[in-house]
């Protein structure tokens, strides 16, 4: 399926990274469900590429957000991982939803922040330290690749089933990434997930960015045959060493959205 790059280069330009953190904010995949309940969910079909357009984030819809589409399409098959295990971590790491959907969108929520003043930008500003310090304040900010899929039958569920079993297989890490931009995993950690939707898996990649490590976070929500995959990086975060998350603000418009 073809699918934007735009968020690829989002999530891995500066050296790339992939963490990630698994905790199940609320399932309702239980062995216990009522008889009959396989043959509804095979009977489900998927929303449209429209439909999923009317649905998904769009400009002026998150307070202190910029919501953009995302251009230069790429296909899912650009991706790869070193384990093939953990590839369901890759395509979330690079933007996509963890296993292949029936239709996918995607944008970008970035943090609407200033740039620099001239000031801090001149050479005085250079020379007494003020430019680095505004950089890195510039860089503190938190950006966002947002994927809406949708699936038939019951294959949203075994995305996050498929999600949650890379989790667990991956907690050492891997090497994945586009082709032409694979970057090396350490460590993928539980994170504490928002609890939206009808399920949700939230975790934590360090990546190794020529010996520097550095987090990444991501969530995946559930609504009904529909999945929301959140990946965040915040650069100026990480060259600091503060603590920062899917921004919750961004969580809660998009499951506004798909209630």
């Amino acid at each position: 399926m073809k699918r934007s790059q735009g968020a690829r280069t989002c999530a891995l330009a500066v050296g790339g990274a992939l963490s990630l953190a698994l905790i199940t904010g609320c399932s309702d995949g239980s062995s216990t469900d009522a008889p009959g309940t396989a043959r509804k969910a095979s009977a489900v079909k998927a929303l449209s590429a429209a439909q999923l357009k009317q649905r998904i984030l769009a400009r002026g819809e998150v307070d202190g957000y910029k919501v953009n589409a995302i251009g230069e399409a790429a296909t899912r098959s650009t991706v790869r991982s070193s384990d093939d295990r953990c590839r369901p971590l890759a395509y979330v790491l690079t933007g996509l939803a963890p296993a292949d959907p029936a239709s996918e969108i995607g944008r970008t929520v970035r943090e609407d922040k200033k740039d620099p003043t001239d000031d801090a930008t001149s050479l005085d500003a250079m020379a007494d330290g003020r430019f680095e310090s505004a950089l890195k304040d510039s860089l503190n900010l938190d950006i966002t690749s947002l994927d809406l899929s949708s699936y038939d039958g019951d294959g949203a569920r075994q995305a996050l089933r498929a999600l949650s079993a890379a989790l667990q297989n991956c907690t050492t890490g891997f090497t994945g990434g586009t082709s032409d931009d694979e970057q090396k995993v350490t460590e993928v950690t539980p994170a504490k997930a928002s609890g939206s939707g009808d399920e949700s898996i939230a975790f934590t990649a360090t990546t190794d960015m020529d010996g520097d490590k550095g987090p990444l976070h991501a969530e995946v929500v559930r609504y009904g045959n529909t999945v929301a995959t959140y990946f965040t990086m915040n650069i100026g975060a990480m060259m600091t060493g503060k603590t920062y998350t899917v921004p919750p603000a961004v969580i809660k418009a998009q499951s506004a959205k798909l209630k």
